[in-house]
């Protein structure tokens, strides 16, 4: 005899529909005790400035440069860059009649984004005004590294917060931006899926029948029509539904765990109200519901286990500014924390999840519910 599905029970797959990939949701797997690794939270008990800090005002790097004595956000070349601007001559002889072998150089700028002078202050942490300056930094580069290199074709802009998530310096600072003569393959994937739905007809009918916003082109958004159905789910089932953050007449921005998230408290923050090709085309009141959103989500997740929450985080976007993607990519933010159950036992990518499919075990909906019903003012004790 077959036992009516229970999603919070039972096992399941989701579809994420921007990497045409599965995940697989284990929710009766949050009973299982626990007696593996544990990583002791790390205080953040760090001064305002550090003399030995390779990214505060006025200190000296680690390549021997000297930092300027900034007092707002700051940009600069990484010292230490994972891809050169180097053009470079291959050589057709060594082509091999197998195409297993391919090789093609990679050619690229990386540029690090101090967010604040203050070496003690993260994302969370700042004020509104704060963090617009941050968004406007990543508009400054966006703009100006898509205007100056034309060989340039995809601008990768991240953050790694946090000892556990490999971030090697403390200070609060966009670790990279990484500028290459390529689209690498995880936003081509994203790119191509809003792509194929832009250009779908039964899409389109959808979208106009459900008065969905529409691209500029007039075609229908993949993360547009996600964002109407979640903010309808919200809406008529405050319950159940994965956003974290409570929208207001005036918000032009989502905060929500997505229905296919692999990290077990994964946010997606993404505007609903219009078609927003990338960071450079953010009108002023779109900067400031998401500089406000931004401090809203990044303080729930500091408060949901008590600590400074690690991340990586990264903007999604059209690859440059001008380029064809602008037609149908849809800018937005995500947040991939690895922490699972405490501020010291964290979620591991192995086994299963490196041979076969990624899989989770709270559900998304249990992962939303859990940060909206905390505070979004900071309660986390340093």
């Amino acid at each position: 005899m077959s036992t009516p599905f229970e999603p919070t029970e039972h096992a399941h797959r989701r579809f994420n529909p921007l990497t045409q990939t599965w995940v697989l949701c284990s929710p009766h797997r949050t009973k299982r005790p626990w007696q593996g690794e544990t990583n002791p939270p790390v205080l953040d008990d760090r001064p305002a400035f550090d003399p030995n800090c390779y990214l505060c005002p006025g200190n000296e790097r680690a390549g021997g440069l000297k930092n300027e004595k900034y007092e707002t956000t700051w940009i600069f070349e990484n010292d230490y860059a994972a891809v050169q601007d180097l053009t470079v001559t291959t050589d057709a002889t060594q082509a091999t009649a197998s195409n297993l072998f391919q090789t093609t150089p990679a050619r690229g700028k990386c540029h690090v984004v101090c967010f604040s002078p203050k070496h003690n202050l993260t994302i969370a942490e700042m004020s509104d005004e704060e963090r617009i300056r941050v968004i406007t930094a990543w508009q400054e580069l966006y703009k100006d590294v898509s205007e100056r290199y034309e060989w340039v074709k995809y601008i990768q802009i991240f953050e790694n917060k946090g000892a556990l998530m490999g971030c090697s310096n403390p200070h609060p600072h966009g670790q990279q931006s990484w500028s290459l003569d390529y689209i690498p393959s995880l936003p081509s994937a994203i790119l191509r899926s809003v792509k194929e739905f832009a250009m779908n007809e039964a899409n389109l009918e959808r979208a106009k029948s459900s008065q969905i916003p529409l691209l500029n082109n007039g075609r229908p958004s993949l993360l547009l029509t996600y964002a109407s159905q979640e903010l309808s789910t919200f809406r008529t089932s405050p319950e159940g539904s994965r956003l974290i953050v409570t929208p207001t007449d005036k918000s032009h921005f989502l905060a929500l765990v997505p229905y296919w998230a692999t990290w077990p408290y994964e946010v997606m923050i993404l505007p609903f109200r219009r078609h927003i090709p990338h960071v450079a085309d953010l009108k002023e009141e779109e900067q400031k519901d998401l500089a406000l959103v931004l401090g809203q989500a990044t303080r729930k997740m500091d408060n949901l286990f008590q600590t400074s929450f690690p991340y990586s985080m990264g903007l999604y976007q059209s690859s440059v500014l001008g380029s064809e993607e602008k037609e149908w990519s849809q800018f937005h933010i995500s947040f991939y924390p690895p922490l699972l159950r405490s501020a010291d036992v964290k979620k591991f990518l192995v086994g299963f999840e490196l041979f076969a499919e990624t899989q989770r075990d709270i559900t998304p909906e249990q992962a939303a519910k859990n940060l909206r019903q905390l505070p979004d003012i900071r309660t986390k004790q340093d």
